[in-house]
């Protein structure tokens, strides 16, 4: 029994979402979402209530139950409060700004690194070492964050390079001076 599955998403006011058999559209404040889905889930629309039944209980049908559940609840969530991830820039030199639809970024290469912004995504620079990365859909903005820090992963003896806000580096502590013989 999927414990996921079986909620319902709430459709919330100024949402409005169409079901045509396997796709699902939601549009809302921050845009619109479409997505199709497994033919054996039935998406049912329902008081105001999105609920989400499978057909019976084989093991590949109890996964995508709790899937399509997760993946509407993401859609109805992006159109009306989105979502953001936040990186930070740390290093002696290396800075972010935009430019236009551009973010530039130096990161210690001899050249600086130019990403375009995309479609559906926002990119917001703050006092030069803090990237926001904003959007209506979860996935666009997680691959979109990754794909910047990609760009300079943080290294574990200084710390140097892109990390996201909340993530923990794991230091390491450089080799011994020149006195030390083992």
């Amino acid at each position: 029994m999927s414990r996921i599955g079986n909620a319902p998403v709430k459709v919330p006011d100024g949402v409005d979402v169409k079901i045509n058999g396997a796709m699902v559209t939601v549009k809302g404040p921050k845009g619109s979402l479409e997505q199709i889905f497994n033919e054996n889930m039935k998406i049912v629309l329902e008081e105001g209530q999105i609920l989400v039944k499978r057909p019976n209980d084989s093991k590949k049908n109890k996964s995508l139950h709790g899937l399509t559940r997760a993946l509407i609840n993401n859609m109805v969530e992006g159109v009306t409060n989105g979502f953001e991830k936040k990186l930070e820039v740390n290093g002696v030199g290396y800075r972010a700004q935009k430019k236009g639809k551009e973010l530039v970024m130096n990161l210690g290469f001899s050249h600086p690194v130019v990403m375009q912004e995309i479609e559906g995504i926002t990119i917001n620079v703050e006092d030069q070492n803090l990237i926001t990365v904003s959007g209506a859909d979860k996935q666009k903005v997680g691959q979109f964050a990754a794909i910047i820090r990609e760009k300079r992963p943080p290294e574990p003896y200084k710390g140097k390079g892109i990390k996201y806000v909340d993530e923990h580096i794991v230091r390491k502590v450089g080799k011994a001076g020149k006195g030390a013989k083992g």
